[in-house]
């Protein structure tokens, strides 16, 4: 009984933040205030009416399915070869691999802006995606080598026997044993790209100003409840994506 009430308040600590910031998406003041006072959708509205916001909302869009899709292809490859080599310097080369994951966002951010500026990719949408697909990739090689741990060699080895390519080995028989990894990596690769705030900071040029940075600059002059309709539909976008995916992904026992 004591055990299931520590639980119960230790949820509710959790979600606490995310109910308040769900029900003042829907007061009618003009500031956010709980608990809300009347029901409106009118701050929904006017986050779709403002092009700031959705343009905002298509770039981070646009440059988290770019990195996304980098941070798979590498991340699957370099867990691939990572869980089957153990060579000499195999934990050194997985250290660098993993490194993106120690560094602080804003250490990572400032060493990208002063790299860029050396090669010529500072303040270009090139970059960004670059700097995103090197945040991201960590992850995907972790819970890609999650989903390998649970892999069985034997499998590749039968089909290259019965006379399979690698390639065709890899796209018929790896990867689906594979997959909730994958997918669950990518889902994570998305969100993080979408979310990332400090990186994108240092490296954005003018006119790139996405989601969390066009926030950022506006809850410093202004603060309505619009702020708040926006985390409700990125909070229920989320659970629409990443729980499916989650649910799936517990399936791998070891992480």
């Amino acid at each position: 009984m004591i055990l299931a009430l520590a639980n119960a308040v230790i949820l509710l600590f959790l979600l606490a933040p995310i109910i308040v910031v769900v029900a003042t998406a829907f007061t009618t003041t003009g500031y956010p205030l709980f608990p809300p006072q009347g029901f409106t959708l009118k701050w929904f509205e006017r986050f779709l009416a403002t092009a700031e916001f959705t343009g905002a909302v298509r770039l981070s869009a646009l440059l988290a399915l770019a990195s996304t899709a980098i941070a798979s292809v590498l991340g699957t490859f370099s867990a691939l070869a990572l869980a089957r080599w153990h060579g000499r310097g195999h934990k050194a080369i997985a250290a660098v691999m993993l490194s993106p994951i120690l560094f602080p966002a804003i250490v990572l951010g400032l060493a990208l802006l002063v790299f860029y500026s050396q090669i010529g990719l500072a303040g270009s949408f090139t970059g960004l995606i670059i700097a995103h697909s090197l945040i991201t990739t960590p992850f995907v090689i972790r819970l890609v080598m999650a989903s390998l741990a649970e892999f069985d060699p034997a499998v590749e080895e039968a089909a290259r026997n019965l006379g399979a390519g690698w390639w065709r080995t890899f796209l018929q028989v790896t990867l689906p044993l594979i997959r909730p990894g994958v997918l669950a990596g990518a889902v994570f690769a998305f969100i993080l790209s979408f979310d990332e705030l400090v990186v994108t900071l240092f490296l954005a040029g003018p006119g790139m100003a996405t989601l969390p940075v066009r926030i950022y600059t506006y809850v410093e002059y202004s603060s309505t409840p619009m702020i708040s309709a926006i985390s409700t539909a990125l909070i229920l976008a989320w659970l629409l994506v990443g729980v499916p995916v989650y649910v799936r992904f517990l399936s791998i026992k070891h992480v």
